[in-house]
C-alpha cells in the first residue's frame, strides 16, 4: 500500500520516501503564503509529524518546524481544542483570537485538493465547555453543534480515526465484547451500534443534553454514558475487566486458533492460564491452535504499518512472480487509516488470469514461501463461488472465495521504520495474514466487503431495508427488479414452483456500489466505524 495511504489521501502512481526516513530539507516554492501552518506533534509521533511537513510542503504550504507568532493554523491529529489549548499553555503559549485549530482532516483535504479550502465545522477542533484551559476567543469556543439528522446507519455516517467520545466509546466496546463472548448477540449489537455513532461525532458528549436526537443511544446506553459523565469512568465496564470469567476468555480467545467454545470448554475445566494449558497432557490441539501458542508473543503484539508495508511488498512479490497482472489490494484496518492491526489482509484480482490459474494461485504462492523458510503456518480454502449464487441474508456471512490463512516470517530487516535497527533477538516476526481470490468482475465487491468495520455491516443491513436489495461480497442484487417466473417439475406431478430472480447489478468500483444504492460515497479512511 502506498504510503500516502497513511494520511488519507488515497493511492497515487508515485511512489514518495518510505515512512521512517529522515525529512530532507530541500526548498518548496510557497504557493499559499497567508497560511503558516504548525502540526503538532502530540498523539501523532516525530515520524508521521515529519512525512506530514514535508508532504505538505511539496503541496506549496508553509510549514514551521516550531511554534511562533506568525503562525495562523495549528493542525492535530487525535486531539480535541482542550488538548491544544491545555499544551499550549504547558509551553507558556498564550493562543490569539486569530488562531485556528484544526483536524488533520482539514489538511489532508487541502492536500487532497491541491489549494486550501474552505473550514467547515468538522475541520474545527472544539474546545471542551467544561475544560480548565482558558478558551480561544472566536470561533473556536463554541458549544457543541445541535445534533441533526444523524443517521442509524453507519454507511451514512462518516467516521474517522478521530474519536471525540473515545470515554464512552471504550467502555461501549468493552460491555459489547462480553456480551459477544458470552453469545448475548442483541445486546451486544446495541452497544455496537451506539459506540459506532458516538465515533462518527464531530464533537465530544459533555453533557446528557448532548445526546438529545442521537439514534441508536437506548435507555441502557443512556445509563452508561451518565455515569461517565458523573464519575469519569464506567461503573458497569469495571466490573466486565475485573471479571473472571471475561479475563479468562479475552486470554484463551488471544490465541490463534481458539473460539467461543473452546474457551468456554477450557474455563469449565478450571484453566486460568495458558501455561496451565499448555501443560496439561490430556487435551488435544488443532494444527492452528499449536502454531498459535507456538507464536503467541509475535501474534498478540500489535502489527504496525512499517511492517504491514513490509508484508505487502513479500506478498506482491510473490504474487507477480506467478501472474504479473496479478492486482494485490491491502485491505482491512489499514486501508481505513489505521496505523496498527492485528493482521494484515490482501485482496487479489486479475484481469487476465483464468480460472484455474486463479485457483492455483495461492497454491503457488504458499509453496514459493515455504521454500524461502517464510511460511510458519497455512490453511487454505478453496472456494466455493458459484457466479449466479444469489446473495445471503446473513449480515455478517463469510463469502465463498478462495482464501488464505497465513502466519508469515517476516524479517526485521525488510521494515523501514526508525525502530528497524533496534531490534533484539530473534531477527523476524510472526505476522497474521489473510489473502483472498477473486474473479475480476466481482473485484468492487470484495474490496468493500474485506474494508471491513461495522460501516460495511450497515451498509448490508441498509441496503436490504432501505433499498430492497441484497449485498454481499459477492454481489448486488435489485429485488425490485426481478421478475417471478414459474418452473415446471420435470415429473410434471408436483405442483408448479415458483420463483423470484433478481437482478443482479454490475459494478466496476466502491463508488459505483455507493451510487446504486443511492448514498454518497465514502473513503475507506470515513469509515472507521
Amino acid at each position: 500500500m502506498d504510503p500516502l495511504q497513511a494520511v488519507h489521501l488515497g493511492p497515487r502512481k508515485k511512489r514518495p520516501r518510505q515512512l521512517g526516513t529522515p525529512v530532507a530539507s530541500t526548498p518548496y516554492d510557497i504557493r499559499f503564503r497567508d497560511l503558516v501552518l504548525f502540526i503538532l506533534e502530540k498523539k501523532m509521533g516525530t515520524t508521521r509529524r515529519a512525512f506530514l511537513m514535508e508532504l505538505a510542503r511539496r503541496k506549496g504550504f508553509r510549514v514551521e518546524n516550531e511554534l511562533s507568532d506568525s503562525v495562523t493554523h495549528i493542525v492535530a491529529e487525535n486531539n480535541s481544542g482542550s488538548d491544544v489549548l491545555e499544551w499550549l499553555q504547558l509551553q507558556n503559549i498564550k493562543a490569539s483570537s486569530e488562531l485556528e485549530l484544526l483536524d488533520i482532516s482539514w489538511l489532508i483535504e487541502c492536500m487532497g485538493a491541491g489549494k486550501p479550502v474552505e473550514m467547515m465545522g468538522r475541520h474545527q477542533l472544539v474546545v471542551n465547555r467544561n475544560s480548565s484551559p482558558s478558551p480561544v476567543p472566536g470561533s473556536q469556543n463554541v458549544p457543541a453543534p445541535a445534533v441533526k439528522k444523524i443517521s442509524q446507519y453507519a454507511c451514512q455516517r462518516r467516521t474517522t480515526l478521530n474519536n471525540y467520545n473515545q470515554l464512552f466509546t471504550d467502555a461501549l466496546d468493552i460491555l459489547a465484547e462480553n456480551d459477544e463472548l458470552r453469545e448475548n448477540e442483541g445486546s451486544c449489537l446495541a452497544f455496537m451500534r451506539a459506540s459506532s455513532v458516538l465515533k462518527s461525532l464531530p464533537f465530544p458528549i459533555t453533557s446528557m443534553k448532548d445526546t438529545e436526537g442521537i439514534p441508536c443511544l437506548g435507555d441502557k446506553v443512556k445509563s452508561i454514558i451518565e455515569g461517565i459523565i458523573e464519575d469519569g469512568e464506567s461503573s458497569e465496564a469495571k466490573a466486565v475487566l475485573n471479571d473472571e470469567r471475561y479475563k479468562s476468555f479475552k486470554l484463551f480467545t488471544s490465541v490463534f486458533g481458539v473460539g467461543l467454545k473452546t474457551a468456554e470448554k477450557w474455563f469449565r475445566m478450571g484453566f486460568r492460564t495458558l501455561s496451565k494449558i499448555q501443560s496439561d497432557k490430556s487435551l488435544r490441539f488443532t494444527q492452528m491452535q499449536k502454531a498459535g501458542f507456538l507464536y503467541y508473543e509475535d501474534l498478540v503484539s500489535c502489527v504496525n504499518r512499517p511492517e504491514a508495508e513490509a508484508v505487502s511488498m513479500l506478498v506482491k512479490e510473490a504474487v507477480v512472480t506467478f501472474l504479473p497482472d496479478a492486482l494485490v489490494t491491502m485491505t482491512g484496518g489499514f486501508r481505513r487509516g489505521k496505523m496498527t492491526g492485528h493482521d494484515v489482509d490482501f485482496l487479489i484480482t486479475s484481469p487476465e488470469a483464468t480460472e484455474d490459474e486463479e485457483q492455483q494461485l495461492l497454491h503457488k504462492v504458499t509453496d514459493f514461501w515455504k521454500q524461502q523458510g517464510l511460511l510458519l503456518y497455512c490453511d487454505i480454502l478453496e472456494s466455493t463461488f458459484e457466479k449466479f449464487k444469489q446473495p445471503s441474508r446473513k449480515v455478517d456471512a463469510l463469502d465463498h472465495f478462495q482464501k488464505c490463512f497465513l502466519i508469515l516470517k517476516l524479517d526485521h530487516g525488510r521494515v523501514h521504520s526508525e525502530k528497524s535497527g533496534q531490534q533484539e533477538g530473534k531477527g523476524w516476526k510472526a505476522i497474521r495474514v489473510d489473502l483472498v481470490m477473486c474473479p475480476y468482475d466481482r473485484r468492487a465487491f470484495a474490496l468493500l466487503g474485506w474494508t471491513g468495520s461495522r460501516f460495511e455491516r450497515d451498509l448490508r443491513r441498509y441496503a436490504t431495508h432501505e433499498r430492497k436489495m441484497m449485498l454481499d461480497n459477492h454481489a448486488l442484487y435489485d429485488r425490485t427488479k426481478g421478475k417471478t417466473v414459474t418452473i415446471s417439475p420435470l415429473d410434471g406431478k408436483v405442483s408448479k414452483l415458483q420463483k423470484a430472480l433478481r437482478v443482479f447489478l454490475e459494478a466496476e468500483s466502491e463508488e459505483e456500489i455507493f451510487a446504486h444504492l443511492g448514498l454518497d460515497y465514502i473513503e475507506p479512511w470515513e469509515r472507521n466505524a
